[in-house]
């Protein structure tokens, strides 16, 4: 079974798909990190250098390559789902696979963000850019995810124990 982790900047993919992996002894994948390695440039340097558009192209051909062929936790970038040929994918691996969806407030992400330089999405005002981006990704967010954890207030490992119960309730 795959654990595919969505969610928005700061609701912590990351560090919650790499202790959830580490619960359940399986391997932990993040697309972010993934594009990085390809690219060898950080994620802010691909959206400055080369612009979202670029970005999103390759980010939609790596996270579709990792819903296919990667097992275990799989972290995708927030807007990921922007795309509709991994939204698609996303549909399809649910019947089988638990789709997580990491929300978290307002409040939080500004604080976890704060002048956080590796947002390129964030960078000017990043508490409007972020409302901004919730808007829009929310509604997708819900329609994909087989269950929702706020991790407001909450440590990587109780939000990845959390969904260890759900996976062992199911």
């Amino acid at each position: 079974m795959k654990i595919v982790l969505i969610g928005p900047p700061a609701s912590g993919k990351s560090s919650v798909g790499r202790r959830l992996a580490a619960l359940m002894q399986t391997s932990f994948v993040d697309s972010d990190a993934k594009i990085s390695d390809i690219e060898g440039r950080t994620v802010s340097e691909i959206f400055v250098d080369s612009g979202e558009e670029y970005f999103r192209e390759i980010e939609s051909k790596v996270v579709l390559d990792l819903l296919e062929a990667s097992s275990g936790v799989i972290s995708l970038g927030g807007g990921s789902i922007l795309d509709q040929n991994v939204c698609a994918k996303i549909r399809e691996l649910k019947e089988e696979n638990l789709i997580v969806f990491l929300d978290v407030s307002l409040n939080q992400a500004s604080s976890r963000i704060g002048l956080n330089r590796d947002r390129p999405l964030l960078l000017n005002n990043p508490r409007a850019q972020w409302m901004q981006l919730m808007e829009r990704r929310r509604p997708i967010y819900d329609s994909l995810a087989s269950c929702t954890f706020l991790t407001d207030n909450m440590k990587p490992n109780e939000v990845a124990e959390q969904i260890l119960e759900r996976i062992k309730h199911d």
